[in-house]
């Protein structure tokens, strides 16, 4: 017969201070498992919402980021004549041809720069971004020296709200807007018109080409036209395959590091969990032994033991996930790897996320729980009797 399980429980409560303490060092370890993991999928969820599944990226091939590319306007000019191309209210093309250059930007309260994304775009760059809005001043006017800043850029950049002016490639910008593109990347970047910031840079090429286009189910031929086409040396891919690859390189390091960390911290919680059901083996020697001589057998009370552990781990995944879930209220800022540019994105925490959270709480209380439990189980009954 089993060893009933409120009997395991009630032992934990028992000794409510080594139970305490036991589930609050692994609720740590989960706490920092967790985090590393929101941190991860929030850069990844923040680049990928970025794009859109109508929506087409050109750069040159090979080129990897907008940043790295190059597309003159004879290559962007065939591009534009392409068909599947949507066309807008106006009968306007859905197509823009865009600057990427970046710039460095001192952040509030420190004189550390970092590099910020300007981008430049033209009208059709607002329509194929409709989440995009501006919430304080207005657009930028075309053929001048007007700019409008992502939120993330007013809040975390020195002298870029509303009225200051920012001088690079040259020129004084003049900042005329605030806008929010939600949960995307472009609420870290500095929009301005194309043709000036071309002429400001002296760049003889655009960046990139983004459309929409009219069915979305056509894309590998298109992507294939342009492909192949013997005078373009330009890649296609959908706007959320193209920010997906953004993401990848610093998700993954994110992610090692939070494992690696992770690995170390986890040493301590499960040496912690050992010395408590080590402690509670030791304190508990007459009642293993009056349960022996009750009729339970080796593997009762094995199994009663590692219950016990792993409701210290159950425990401490759960109160670690519930501490992890206030990050998402908080907004972090990074370097991407892929455009050496400063982000702003925030914790996302998902199901995957809790799962995995949870099953690591539990690994660390069975690994901490095997050793005291098999200790437990191999006790002689007349010993056990005689010490109680």
């Amino acid at each position: 017969m089993a060893v009933p399980i409120s009997y395991s429980i009630r032992n934990l409560k028992v000794r409510k201070m080594t139970t305490f303490l036991t589930t609050f060092g692994m609720a740590l370890v989960v706490f920092v498992f967790s985090a590393v993991l929101m941190l991860a999928a929030g850069f990844e969820k923040t680049l990928v919402e970025t794009g859109s599944s109508e929506n087409v990226v050109v750069i040159r091939k090979a080129a990897g980021t907008e940043v790295q590319s190059g597309i003159d306007r004879q290559q962007a000019n065939i591009v534009q004549m392409l068909p599947n191309i949507a066309m807008s209210y106006d009968g306007k093309k859905m197509l823009a041809k865009e600057l990427v250059v970046l710039i460095s930007l001192p952040k509030i309260g420190t004189s550390k720069p970092s590099n910020v994304v300007i981008r430049g775009v033209s009208d059709a760059s607002f329509s194929l971004r409709d989440e995009l809005k501006i919430i304080i001043g207005r657009p930028f006017r075309t053929g001048t020296s007007e700019i409008i800043v992502g939120k993330k850029i007013a809040e975390t950049f020195s002298d870029c709200n509303i009225g200051d002016k920012i001088r690079f490639a040259m020129r004084e910008w003049t900042i005329v807007g605030i806008f929010d593109a939600g949960n995307r990347a472009f609420n870290s970047e500095i929009w301005g018109d194309s043709e000036q910031l071309l002429q400001a840079f002296k760049r003889p090429t655009y960046s990139s080409i983004i459309f929409k286009m009219q069915n979305p189910d056509f894309f590998d031929n298109l992507k294939k036209t342009i492909e192949t086409d013997p005078r373009l040396t330009l890649e296609a891919k959908r706007e959320t395959q193209y920010y997906k690859d953004q993401s990848e390189v610093m998700a993954k390091f994110l992610r090692i590091l939070g494992f690696s960390v992770t690995s170390i911290f986890s040493i301590g919680a499960i040496i912690g969990a050992m010395i408590t059901m080590f402690s509670a083996v030791a304190n508990r020697v007459g009642e293993i032994g009056t349960l022996r001589a009750l009729g339970f057998q080796k593997k009762d009370i094995l199994i009663s033991f590692i219950l016990e552990s792993l409701v210290l781990g159950l425990a401490g995944g759960i109160l670690g996930i519930f501490l992890s879930s206030f990050l998402q209220y908080f907004t972090v800022s990074t370097v991407n790897f892929q455009t050496f540019s400063e982000l702003a994105f925030s914790f996302d925490l998902n199901f995957d996320i809790a799962l995995k959270s949870i099953l690591f709480s539990l690994f660390m209380g069975l690994i901490g729980g095997v050793l005291p439990a098999v200790r437990a189980a191999k006790m002689n009954i007349v010993d056990a009797l005689r010490t109680s």
